[in-house]
């Protein structure tokens, strides 16, 4: 099919295309505004920091400073087990999350080769995730002595409770400009299906490629109006009313 027969398809269903398009896109902002649950996130840093003692003083070498990187893929466990995630829920009621619920809302990331661990909570409200990201904090610093017979966990910063954050989810804009170029695509794939599957003859020039023989006469469409009106001129005539000839044998 030539360039031209494509945008001869498109142009004959273009309200269907715009259709889908617009369906699509208020559908999925009013999602966005109106049905789509707000979520925020809040973040806390610990540093890992084992020092040796050389003569009475704090040492940092760089095998300690392999070791201490090597322990944090343990500690991201540790953070996320229940061991922590219990103590978590006991100490701090007022949050009023059960040991699941922390264990699916918290996540611990850490860049390469860095003694550096970024634990980030999700949450219904931005104070109720940096209460949260803090209580996992203060907890799995106080806990690790216990369970790592080792004291080299730190807190590096906080979550602002007071802070003010946008939700990570309400991308409103970006998700109706989205939904808009998806409906946009189904339609025109929509359109071309139903082309496909139409083994109609729209246009003479449609039945010459197919036969191979040219097209001597077309009936045109008839208007309503049209058999209106010829019905309207057959019930004024009378009878009689036409011109008769006689013959004398």
């Amino acid at each position: 099919m030539e360039l031209k027969g494509y945008f001869r398809i498109l142009q004959k269903k273009w309200w269907l295309i715009v259709a889908i398009a617009l369906i699509a896109g208020v559908g999925a902002g009013v999602k966005s505004i109106f049905f789509t649950q707000p979520i925020y996130e809040a973040s806390s840093k610990l540093i890992v920091n084992q020092t040796s003692n050389v003569e009475g003083r704090a040492m940092m070498d760089f095998s300690m400073i392999q070791s201490n990187i090597k322990l944090i893929n343990s500690y991201k466990e540790i953070i996320k087990s229940s061991a922590i995630m219990e103590k978590v829920a006991t100490t701090y009621p007022d949050l009023k999350v059960t040991t699941a619920e922390l264990i699916s809302r918290t996540s611990v990331t850490t860049a390469s080769e860095s003694q550096v661990m970024n634990i980030t909570v999700q949450g219904t409200t931005y104070e109720n995730a940096a209460k949260t990201v803090n209580a996992i904090s203060k907890v799995f610093q106080s806990q690790i002595p216990l369970i790592m017979k080792i004291d080299n966990v730190a807190i590096l910063s906080e979550a602002n409770i007071n802070g003010n954050a946008a939700p990570i989810n309400m991308k409103t804009t970006l998700t109706i400009i989205v939904s808009l170029f998806a409906g946009l695509v189904l339609a025109i794939a929509l359109v071309f299906l139903m082309d496909y599957l139409d083994d109609t003859f729209k246009l003479e020039s449609e039945i010459e490629k197919e036969l191979g023989i040219p097209v001597l006469t077309v009936i045109s469409k008839m208007k309503k109006d049209d058999v209106k009106g010829s019905k309207n001129i057959v019930s004024q005539q009378k009878v009689g009313d036409g011109k008769y000839v006689t013959v004398n044998q």
